[in-house]
């Protein structure tokens, strides 16, 4: 028992920082930075449930969002923050960054990204996910009892949480837009036990239905969606099919 007990205790402190250094990091970032926290959490919400119930393009809109989270993640999170007590935010920041701009350039200056509510059945998991994310905040409060001493949104965790319930209503299917996720989800569900953020417990659930989401062949045959850009001649749509059997590489 005293064994197991000295293992966990150097297992823990292999993390650069103590748990109390984690918290104190959210309280500053919550205390400083609470207006744009609650702003991109009512944006994430007001844009799901946009496509959730209407049949407006909305495309682009969520690209940009979503690489508005990456970015501020990598800036306002890992750049202004993190690196306070973890010297690695510096490369999380570099790889966040990457993720954003390839949501810019596929989603929003090459409109390559469409989304739609209905996913070929995977629309359940993904809407579970987005609504996990949405709800993250209110799980750590209850678990912390706490409203600003906690990874509460706009952060790294639920961003990528959120990010892989999108991607799952996307189409095509991008490995360059899942590779950060997937290995964001498999850093932060790491930690999750030793920095008690049992919240973080869904992060690597959510990185391996991204990895296999993105990796099985999607049905080629035109999909029968209600609004979103995916309403195009049939011609076009056959060639994005074509485009998207190169996507996954």
């Amino acid at each position: 028992m005293d064994d197991a007990c000295v293992k966990n205790e150097e297992t823990a402190m292999q993390l650069p920082f103590t748990n109390e250094q984690f918290f104190d990091l959210f309280a500053a970032y919550n205390t400083a930075l609470w207006p744009a926290v609650i702003a991109l959490w009512t944006a994430s919400a007001v844009m799901s449930a946009r496509l959730l119930v209407s049949s407006s393009c909305r495309d682009r809109s969520i690209s940009a969002l979503l690489a508005l989270h990456w970015a501020w993640s990598a800036l306002a999170y890992h750049v202004a923050f993190f690196t306070r007590i973890n010297p690695a935010a510096w490369l999380f920041a570099v790889l966040f960054l990457i993720q954003a701009a390839l949501f810019l350039w596929f989603g929003v200056v090459r409109r390559r990204l469409s989304f739609s509510r209905q996913a070929q059945g995977w629309a359940p998991i993904a809407w579970s996910l987005v609504a996990y994310a949405l709800l993250y905040p209110g799980i750590n409060a209850l678990q912390h009892l706490s409203l600003s001493r906690i990874p509460a949104f706009a952060v790294p965790c639920p961003t990528t949480i959120f990010t892989a319930g999108m991607l799952m209503l996307a189409r095509p299917r991008f490995v360059r837009l899942s590779v950060v996720p997937v290995l964001w989800a498999a850093v932060g569900g790491s930690a999750a036990s030793a920095l008690g953020v049992t919240a973080d417990y869904a992060l690597p659930v959510a990185g391996i239905l991204l990895a296999v989401f993105t990796v099985t062949p999607q049905n080629t045959r035109t999909p029968q969606l209600d609004g979103g850009g995916l309403h195009r001649a049939s011609g076009l749509e056959q060639a994005d099919g074509q485009r998207d059997t190169t996507s996954v590489h």
